[in-house]
């Protein structure tokens, strides 16, 4: 395998930090960085730890016990990637695009984290020529869904919680959109004028749907738990509200049952959906905040 065979992970492997090192050297600071090797299939570091590239074109960087986070299953990610190949969250990804690649250096590196299908991150490579991305997420089925969403983009299959597999500093942008946060680590990958772009739902987002297909309410105090958490590590810098009507049909109905949190009780909610009209109106309702690092 050349690198030519895999020109994105080529072009990030440099940004990545070995984990074997990080857990053996307890520091991200002394972690060797990886390069795709052209003799084999594999990502090294100067230590000799080697990574193999799947076959699918993803690379693993989960190390040690096995993680406890699951992530989406492959019948989550059909029906997500079923409705975005839709557009109906096309203005979503337009606005998180723009809050991506605002005064950013063209030739920066994009982290998205829980990146599922790689839609959103795909989005900000095709506005932001010539960006490099690295799609991370726990699940196989995301990981390898993720290596084919851009030419610029490399899957790493990772758990955020255990610690970002990137070295200090060396990062652009990062976006988090609908997924988990580590507001930690994703401030120590970030750069002196990085900034992080987090997209959340808001109580609208959905919600003609929430009673009749008895779906996951968004947390009320999302808003405030978001600020709490991030607080320490970044500063807001703006805000933009993303708020439309979308026209949909049962089976775009039952793929937003499909590709969310309401996806593990999806059964109740099929003879539900029978009694929906052929179309429905429903709220896109979704928040998108640009943050910087705290010095």
């Amino acid at each position: 395998m050349s690198p030519a065979e895999h020109p994105a992970l080529a072009a990030v492997a440099g940004l990545l930090a070995c984990p074997e090192c990080v857990r053996s050297q307890r520091s991200h600071e002394d972690a060797s960085a990886l390069v795709l090797e052209s003799r084999d299939r594999a990502l090294r570091c100067r230590r000799g730890h080697s990574f193999d590239v799947a076959r699918q074109g993803y690379v693993s960087l989960l190390t040690g016990a096995s993680t406890k986070m699951t992530g989406d299953t492959a019948v989550m990610l059909d029906a997500r990637a079923a409705f975005q190949s839709g557009g109906h969250f096309a203005p979503i990804v337009d606005v998180v695009a723009r809050a991506v690649t605002a005064t950013r250096r063209p030739d920066g590196a994009v982290l998205e984290v829980g990146a599922g299908t790689g839609y959103y991150l795909a989005g900000v490579l095709d506005a932001a020529p010539p960006a490099v991305g690295i799609a991370l997420d726990v699940a196989k089925p995301a990981v390898r869904r993720c290596a084919r969403a851009h030419p610029r983009a490399a899957a790493v299959l990772a758990d955020a919680w255990r610690g970002l597999p990137i070295r200090d500093g060396v990062l652009d942008r990062v976006l988090s959109v609908f997924a988990p946060r580590n507001p930690g680590e994703v401030a120590r990958v970030l750069g002196d004028d990085g900034r992080f772009v987090v997209a959340t739902p808001t109580e609208r987002h959905l919600g003609e749907l929430i009673e009749p297909l008895d779906m996951v309410r968004v947390d009320p105090d999302k808003d405030r738990r978001l600020e709490a958490a991030l607080s320490g590590h970044f500063e807001a810098v703006e805000s933009a509200l993303v708020e439309y009507p979308m026209k949909l049909g049962r089976g775009e109905v039952a793929n937003v049952v499909g590709m969310g949190p309401s996806a593990h009780h999806a059964a109740a909610a099929d003879a539900r959906l029978a009694n929906l009209p052929d179309t429905v109106e429903v709220t896109a309702s979704v928040a998108v905040g640009t943050y910087r690092p705290v010095s």
